[in-house]
Formats: structure tokens, C-alpha cells, sequence
């Protein structure tokens, strides 16, 4: 099995380049102000691992104000020092606030740094979702409309049974309601509880008649159900 070619990052070969001349840049400008020996040294390597971990806390944690404001205050450090070896200062005679904030980078350094490594946020829990209680079916004017008419009876032939049976004497009729199917009760029953709950009354038959478009007899016999 061929192994893979070696191939060469440019973003890789940019980065040893900007890292080294920025290391030599902090060397230059702590030994101008003063720092000689190891202590010239050491102020990149405090600036670059800064600048690492707080890169490393917004690619691990998120973005937060914390690991912000420190990797710009190590960002600042690090293009401030290109900036003043470019022949924007006089290294020979450096300035006094140069010299005040080279001397108090460890502190700062050290603060961030310990900030970085030893405070996390906390993670709320997520509220608990409660899924909506299923609404009520609508109902459409034409459903209403079709429901009427699928309760109408159809004409009987009263020619034929008149003739076949005898002519009885008039008697005293008892006016009977139309019946009704159990799903259109239980469609009333769901308009009337709702008619309830919005208005804190019960429905009464005028409206229940208006909801269903049936009949005015058969709406009271809906209502009388109901009751």
C-alpha cells in the first residue's frame, strides 16, 4: 500500500513564518525596554501562549466575552510589538509607558491565563417543552352543510300506502323529532363545550342551529340531547 506524498500546508508554512518574525518582534521590543537575558525571551513565548489559549477556549467552549477580550488583549501585544520595531519607536530611548507595560505584562499574562484555565460557563437546561393539546376539529360550512343534508329523510311514496291501506279515523298525532346520528350529537357536544369555554354560557339553540346549519326542529332536538 503506496503511503500518501507529503504535501506542504501554505497555511501551515504562514503561520511558522508570522509566529517566528512575531516571537523575534516581542524578543526585540522587551530587550529594548529593558528586559535582557532569559527575561527578553520569555515575554513572546507569555504573549503567544495567551493567544493559544484563548483560541483554544473559543474553539472548545464557544464564543465568550472572557476568552474574547483575552485573545485581543494577547493580539494587541503581539501586532503592537511588529508595529514598534517597524521604525515607529526609538528602541535606543524607548518611551516610559513602553517600559510600564512591558513590566506589568507577566501579571496581566498570569491573570489571564488563570481565568482561561480555571473558569467555565455553566450550561442552563433546556426548558422542557410541552407539546400543544391537540385542537378541536373546525367545522366548515360545507361539512355542516352535508351533515344537514345526509340527516334529511327521503320522500316516502305516500300514494301507493295510502292505497293499499284502509282509511283510518283521525286521531291525536304526537309530533316526534327527527333522529339523530350519535357523531352528530358528538360534534354539538364538542361546539357546545367550546361555546362554553369562550363565553362562560351554554350555548343556546339559535346559535347551536347557526354552528351545525340543520334545521330548526332538528337543532332542538340536538339541544334537547345535549341537555
Amino acid at each position: 500500500m503506496a503511503r500518501p506524498a507529503f504535501r506542504v500546508d501554505a497555511v501551515l508554512v504562514q503561520a511558522v513564518i508570522a509566529g517566528a518574525l512575531s516571537f523575534a518582534h516581542l524578543h526585540d521590543l522587551a530587550a529594548a525596554a529593558g528586559q535582557d537575558g532569559w527575561k527578553a525571551w520569555a515575554y513572546p513565548i507569555s504573549v503567544d501562549l495567551l493567544l493559544v489559549a484563548a483560541w483554544r477556549r473559543l474553539r472548545s467552549e464557544g464564543p465568550s466575552r472572557l476568552a474574547w477580550c483575552w485573545f485581543l488583549i494577547a493580539l494587541i501585544a503581539s501586532l503592537g510589538a511588529n508595529v514598534a520595531t517597524a521604525g515607529f519607536l526609538d528602541l535606543a530611548h524607548p518611551p516610559a509607558w513602553l517600559r510600564f507595560g512591558i513590566a506589568g505584562w507577566p501579571a496581566l499574562a498570569f491573570l489571564g491565563g488563570t481565568l482561561l484555565a480555571h473558569s467555565h460557563t455553566t450550561e442552563q437546561p433546556e426548558p422542557e417543552t410541552v407539546p400543544p393539546a391537540p385542537a378541536a376539529p373546525q367545522s366548515t360550512p360545507e361539512a355542516e352543510q352535508e351533515a344537514a343534508s345526509a340527516l334529511r329523510p327521503e320522500p316516502e311514496p305516500i300514494a301507493a300506502a295510502a292505497e293499499e291501506t284502509p282509511a283510518l279515523a283521525p286521531g291525536p298525532t304526537i309530533p316526534a323529532g327527527p333522529s339523530v346520528p350519535a357523531a352528530l350529537v358528538d360534534h354539538a357536544r364538542r361546539l357546545a363545550d367550546d361555546h362554553h369555554a369562550r363565553t362562560g354560557a351554554r350555548i343556546d339553540t339559535d346559535t347551536l342551529r347557526a354552528r351545525l346549519g340543520v334545521p330548526p326542529q332538528l337543532a332542538e332536538t340536538i339541544a334537547a340531547q345535549l341537555a
